[in-house]
């Protein structure tokens, strides 16, 4: 008699009761921007900010057309750069992404100029970047972890990019 085998359940996920958990809260009362892409139907573009950890989230998106994964998350960062400077203008804020690439890419144009990668300077013509990167704190986090900031990005950006071609840009607040 053979054995039956169990089904793998994916873990269950316990999301932070604010933006992110309180282990990653950075030290200064920053405002908050997480960032994430998806790939489907075409690309979707997803920036969650939040003014503080106790605040409603904004939360706004893009369809762009199909790219690789590493661009995508890159477009969805400087979205994201881009939404912050429109709604904490002249504030610092904290930009999270679960995309290494972009953040080490934005990273290295922050401390040492975009002259060293032509090609990121070249994607966004017309963006001063080194202005938007400028009140950026750039930092990492896990992608499907705790954060529910991550998460939020992570649904919102799904959506977008599941939405038949033509959808204008939305801002809506969190549900």
């Amino acid at each position: 008699m053979t054995k039956r085998r169990e089904k793998h359940r994916p873990p269950t996920i316990h999301l932070s009761p604010g933006p992110l958990p309180a282990r990653l809260m950075p030290e200064a009362d920053l405002a908050l921007v997480f960032t994430d892409a998806s790939r489907l139907r075409h690309g979707g573009l997803a920036a969650i900010l939040y003014d503080d950890a106790g605040s409603e989230a904004l939360v706004f998106t893009r369809c762009v057309p199909l790219d690789g994964s590493n661009e995508l998350e890159l477009q969805a960062a400087v979205f994201g750069l881009e939404q912050a400077a429109l709604s904490f203008p002249g504030r610092p804020f904290g930009l999270f992404s679960d995309n290494q690439d972009a953040m080490t890419r934005l990273s290295r144009a922050q401390t040492l100029g975009l002259e060293q990668d032509a090609a990121l300077a070249g994607r966004f013509p017309g963006l001063d970047l080194a202005a938007l990167l400028a009140p950026a704190r750039l930092r990492w986090i896990k992608g499907h972890g705790s954060s529910r900031g991550n998460a939020l990005a992570d649904a919102h950006a799904r959506s977008v990019a599941s939405t038949p071609a033509g959808s204008p840009d939305r801002s809506a607040p969190a549900i």
